[in-house]
């Protein structure tokens, strides 16, 4: 498998997809893309349709698992995916697909297994009935971390020089 995604050779017109039901960084999203002129899909329950939303969107069953199906059937290699869930983001690697957190962590081969390990840790504690801490709160020094990481990945893909 490979390491690092090339993405200014993948042979198509990459797309940024976004798990968008939880997404804190939206707004980011677009600016990023729109400076770096790539197209973005957001992918949400249609329980969480937005009138005239900015940007492409794509509304998928409110099942639990709807918004991740969609993305991973529809990303090609290259592309750039915006989720918190590490189960889809390590899906997502074996596809060559950049995937990223909302805080600007990329999912990576090298800690991958750490993360779904973490998560399936967090869950059977969970089921044993005991309380386990949910996710830190959202920071402007995650936007901000999330802003760089995505900006390098796209500057990477155009080429330009950091």
């Amino acid at each position: 498998m490979q390491k690092d995604v090339e993405l200014h050779q993948s042979g198509h017109e990459q797309t940024i997809y976004v798990d968008a039901d939880a997404c804190p960084v939206k707004a980011e999203i677009l600016q990023c893309a729109k400076l770096h002129e790539v197209p973005v899909c957001f992918v949400a329950s249609y329980k969480n349709m937005m009138n005239e939303p900015e940007g492409k969107w794509v509304y998928v069953d409110a099942e639990k698992e709807a918004a991740d199906i969609y993305i991973a059937n529809a990303v090609k290699k290259g592309d750039i995916v915006v989720t918190a869930d590490t189960g889809l983001a390590a899906t997502l690697l074996y596809k060559s697909v950049y995937a990223l957190s909302p805080r600007g962590k990329v999912y990576r081969d090298n800690n991958i297994a750490a993360l779904l390990d973490m998560r399936y840790q967090s869950a059977k504690l969970r089921r044993q009935g005991k309380h386990t801490k949910g996710p830190k709160a959202f920071t402007k020094q995650d936007r901000s971390n999330f802003i760089t990481t995505l900006s390098k990945i796209l500057s990477n893909f155009a080429g330009e020089t950091e």
